[in-house]
């Protein structure tokens, strides 16, 4: 694992070093988390964005509900 330095303002690294003390982990361990989330691709990201993409759509569709049998039988679909 590298070591990177970076400056950060006084206010933010007390801040930060709190929110790690109060979730049980280091500020290096907090860092390392929100890089990753922020830099990497995940699946749970993909989807949410799919969700916020449909939801901007705005489409309608025509008040239909579904039962949970009918999204597993794959007849109703032709």
């Amino acid at each position: 694992m590298k070591n990177i330095t970076i400056s950060v303002d006084d206010r933010l690294l007390e801040a930060g070093r709190e929110y790690a003390r109060k979730h049980n982990m280091s500020l290096n361990a907090l860092i390392r988390k929100l890089l990753a989330q922020t830099v990497l691709p995940s699946p749970r990201n993909w989807l949410d964005e799919c969700f916020q993409m449909m939801d901007r759509a705005g489409v309608k569709l025509g008040g239909r509900t579904w039962r949970r049998e009918e999204l597993y039988d794959v007849e109703d679909f032709h």
